[in-house]
């Protein structure tokens, strides 16, 4: 594909964080740019202030097929769909039309680690670059996560490697993209609400190895249902981890210790109850970031402290406050079924589990056995309830709450000493919330306000 763009009229549809970056990106390299986006100028006042003054043609409110068949490529924003009637027909006119992410490969010049998955990109894709960090490595942190990796390329920084987090949207319409260490963590159903079946939806995620040479790397988990399937189109050097067996070549637990055996031996890099990131999930994500690190140069030495020292990200597995021994955790970003699974495995006490939202498609049932032994209250909130509900609510006592705040009081005075109150919706946010942030900081707020057994005790008598 070729990547001269001076002078070249591209259209960037969606103006995103990463759409502001692939827009100033596109402008540093000479090209001609107009951008449209069907949300309004109002919606876009943040996006559009950070491109004042530069040379730019907007359409905003709608789409002009027009616009979209004169260009000479097309750039989208992760939340655009790739069927959208308007590049369809962009394609069948020979228009190439890529993701941000696509962009930025062909013009940066550092190795790529791309980490892809259902579920801990970011934990998986932040780990990574802490622990190369370590061995004093220059290396950019981004893609997805929030930065978006155009962002590299306009640095004035010489990267000695970019980590990514890449998305299965991102993936959809990648033509070249080639990271040198491809991730692939987990695949559990998601997004169901855009793709037509779970095939499409793995054959997106599964593309992040599409590209990849023999002298490339391949990670990938050996306990995930699809990997076995995956690994037949793999035409790079394949590292497994495991988290229930010992794996030929990879990262695996032995004995209480995560072992790597990429070097040739086995080498202990730390003990899973030295990790500073907690939960049955946090182990398989610190063997997916060691497993990287290592094969980016890190030697296990290096990565010991740097494991210790990360506690996680916000908003997933947080622990916000213990009140009366009660532990309230905000896990906002569970948002999809398969996430729930893995936080609800974590755990030995009773747990209060506050889930619901937006219905992405999934199926709820693969929670029943998990909520019959471990949750002690389901209290649900969202659009979602009702479908919950009828999956899993006849297993536990089910509570429908008005709203978050109303589902944080019901749970500080249904709590007992011992128990956890877990947010882990299974759902997306956009019903009630901006995003999974703004959800977990209405959650965080909601718990501050909590002041223990007298303030539990005054809300029963008025009968909140």
């Amino acid at each position: 594909m070729s990547f001269n763009l001076k002078n070249k009229k591209v259209l960037v549809v969606g103006l995103a964080r990463s759409g502001v970056s692939a827009v100033r990106l596109l402008l540093r390299e000479g090209a001609k740019i107009t951008v449209t986006d069907t949300a309004g100028k109002d919606r876009l006042a943040d996006a559009i202030s950070r491109l004042k003054g530069l040379n730019i043609s907007y359409e905003l409110g709608s789409h002009n097929l027009e616009t979209f068949l004169k260009s000479g490529l097309i750039v989208i924003s992760p939340g655009v769909p790739y069927k959208s009637e308007y590049l369809l027909m962009a394609k069948e006119k020979g228009i190439p039309v890529i993701s941000e992410i696509e962009l930025a490969y062909h013009l940066l010049k550092a190795p790529i680690i791309g980490i892809t998955g259902t579920n801990g990109k970011s934990t998986v894709t932040t780990l990574t670059g802490e622990l190369i960090k370590a061995y004093k490595r220059n290396v950019f942190i981004g893609g997805n996560l929030g930065t978006a990796l155009s962002d590299a390329v306009l640095s004035d920084k010489k990267w000695d490697a970019a980590v990514a987090e890449v998305s299965s949207f991102q993936l959809e319409t990648i033509k070249d993209f080639r990271p040198k260490t491809a991730v692939l963590l987990n695949i559990t159903p998601d997004h169901l609400d855009r793709y037509d079946s779970m095939d499409e939806y793995v054959w997106a995620k599964a593309r992040i190895f599409e590209n990849q040479v023999k002298d490339d790397f391949a990670i990938l988990n050996a306990d995930d249902a699809y990997t076995s399937d995956i690994i037949k189109n793999i035409k790079s050097d394949i590292i497994l981890f495991s988290r229930l067996k010992s794996v030929e070549r990879g990262v695996y637990i032995k004995g209480g210790d995560i072992v790597s055996n990429i070097g040739g031996k086995d080498a202990i890099v730390i003990k899973t109850d030295e990790l500073g990131i907690k939960g049955v999930h946090n182990i398989e994500n610190a063997m997916a970031s060691i497993a990287a690190a290592q094969l980016a140069g890190c030697p296990v030495e290096f990565m010991r402290q740097a494991l210790k020292r990360f506690a996680g990200l916000e908003h997933r597995l947080e622990l916000v406050k213990i009140i009366d021994g009660v532990k309230y955790i905000n896990d906002s970003k569970g948002t999809n079924v398969g996430a729930v699974v893995k936080s609800l495995e974590g755990f030995s006490e009773p747990v209060i589990l506050i889930a619901g939202g937006l219905d992405k498609g999934g199926d709820f049932a693969p929670l029943k056995n998990l909520v019959k032994e471990k949750v002690k209250r389901l209290i649900l909130i969202g659009k979602a309830k009702e479908k919950i509900a009828d999956a899993v609510g006849g297993l536990t006592d089910t509570i429908f709450a008005s709203s978050l705040e109303d589902a944080v009081n019901i749970a500080s005075h249904k709590a007992d000493k011992g128990d956890v109150v877990l947010l882990s919706p299974a759902c997306a946010s956009f019903d009630m919330f901006r995003n999974f942030e703004d959800r977990g900081r209405v959650f965080k707020e909601a718990v501050n306000r909590l002041t223990g057994s007298k303030a539990q005790e005054a809300r029963v008598k008025v009968g909140i």
